[in-house]
């Protein structure tokens, strides 16, 4: 679900690590929702991590409500297999992911109900490989 259609490259270089300073809550305004999970640290999510977030949130807030995600993972992350010498290339694309700064939102919800959205912002909280917190817009 959370996966890049078609890619010109199937394996890319890893960014460097800039300077990294602290921008949080500077930018990503809200656009859609009622509430809204932003990242409070640097990281990295994965493709099922996010499918698996959508899918939280969906369960609990159903029909009455819609989620937002404003972040998808474009970037592949390769890995070599187990017990593989050095050389022979790079390895096979093992998943994908998306670098996150500290600030960025990374979904919104929009609910009549702010309670059930609420309680469902709770219950991804514990999902998320990083820090979180979710805000009313």
């Amino acid at each position: 679900m959370f996966l890049p259609k078609s890619v010109k490259y199937k394996k890319q270089h890893r960014n460097k690590k800039k300077n990294r300073i602290n921008t949080y809550f500077t930018l990503n305004k809200y656009k859609f929702g009622v509430l809204g999970i932003r990242s409070v640290e640097f990281g990295q999510i994965t493709s099922t991590q996010l499918e698996t977030i959508y899918n939280c949130i969906n369960k609990i807030i159903k029909k009455s409500g819609r989620i937002r995600l404003n972040i998808f993972p474009h970037n592949p992350i390769t890995k070599k297999p187990i017990e593989v010498r050095m050389g022979k290339g790079k390895g096979n694309v093992a998943f994908w992911a998306i670098t996150i700064k500290p600030g960025s939102l990374i979904c919104e919800i929009c609910c009549d109900n702010k309670s059930l959205a609420l309680k469902a912002a709770h219950q991804t909280l514990y999902r998320f490989p990083i820090n979180v917190k979710y805000s009313f817009n």
